[in-house]
């Protein structure tokens, strides 16, 4: 794990240069913005004016303006789209070196939507499935790889749409040294807090899940509910230990946090309500901060391995 001191130099030394020539570009396209938004907005007035003096609609000021609108953010998404490219290109892929030399990085690359319906975290199948910024290659012993992902379940009824949000955040898998002959899940355990008893009996009833699972450890069984084919292999999975380790992730994340074991591989789910990788337009990339918090997302992708002891080898595959 990178110290504040290594990554103060490293965005000082390296990353400071063409920091100043994105930082620049960044400001060039709020300026052209804002002229643009000056001269749409004229001009959608301009022409909502005689409408309304012929029609005497509200529609008539309406629409103009909407149409604006709408050219408006299509000037923002072509402008931002060279520089959010070059940005990931030239910040991104060099703070992943940085972090953890090896690791592959693509900044249009996924996680492939078989392998996150593979980890059976989550029970609604998306029709919606979209990610960037998928990382890979070999920390210590252990084979990895993480992206952004936004999965959705978008449903029509007539002129009704629906939009169910599955999963938006970061998803990670790595390889266990051990086949597992069952599968194991660790869910966020939201009914038993708010329910309590109750809320317990109500996860034993889940028929989409396997038996309920009841571990030792009251600090853990408060934070998550285990399910699992096996209660013994469940429980050699989750040793002490790696609940240890998942208790305090989880309490260095402040997120949900999702978690299966199949078919020798980790797969864990931090749900985040913002894009990790993505350019601040309106915030200034000279300000340390600013990159100080890729650096956190980055390293908390990478850090799992550390964090959750995955190259301590104590399972062998038989």
């Amino acid at each position: 794990m990178k110290t504040f001191e290594e990554i103060k130099t490293f965005y000082e030394q390296t990353l400071y240069p063409d920091l100043a020539v994105l930082e620049q570009r960044r400001k060039r396209i709020l300026g052209g913005l804002g002229i643009g938004l000056v001269v749409l907005v004229g001009v959608g007035l301009f022409l909502a004016g005689p409408l309304f003096a012929l029609t005497e609609e509200p529609a008539a000021v309406i629409v103009p303006l909407l149409v604006t609108l709408l050219l408006f953010v299509g000037v923002l998404v072509v402008l931002g789209w060279g520089y959010q490219r070059d940005f990931k290109e030239q910040i991104i892929r060099r703070l992943v070196c940085f972090l953890e030399p090896g690791l592959q990085y693509d900044p249009k690359g996924k996680i492939a939507q078989e392998d996150f319906l593979r980890s059976e975290l989550f029970q609604t199948r998306p029709n919606l499935y979209k990610g960037d910024d998928r990382v890979w290659g070999r920390v210590g012993k252990t084979q990895m790889e993480f992206s952004e992902i936004l999965a959705q379940h978008i449903q029509r009824s007539g002129k009704t749409t629906t939009v169910h949000t599955i999963f938006r955040g970061l998803f990670f898998i790595a390889d266990f040294s051990k086949h597992f002959r069952t599968k194991t899940f660790v869910l966020p355990d939201t009914a038993e807090r708010v329910l309590g008893r109750f809320g317990k009996t109500l996860q034993s009833l889940n028929p989409a899940r396997p038996n309920l699972i009841v571990l030792e450890d009251p600090r853990f069984e408060k934070e998550f509910v285990v399910y699992g084919q096996d209660p013994i292999e469940a429980r050699y999975i989750l040793s002490p230990s790696l609940m240890e380790r998942i208790l305090q992730f989880r309490q260095k994340t402040g997120r949900r946090i999702f978690l299966s074991f199949v078919n020798s591989k980790l797969y864990l789910a931090v749900w985040f309500d913002r894009p990790l990788f993505e350019p601040k337009l309106f915030r200034s990339l000279l300000d340390f901060q600013t990159i100080q918090e890729y650096f956190g997302d980055i390293q908390l992708a990478v850090g799992i391995v550390e964090d959750l002891n995955l190259n301590t080898r104590i399972w062998s595959k038989e």
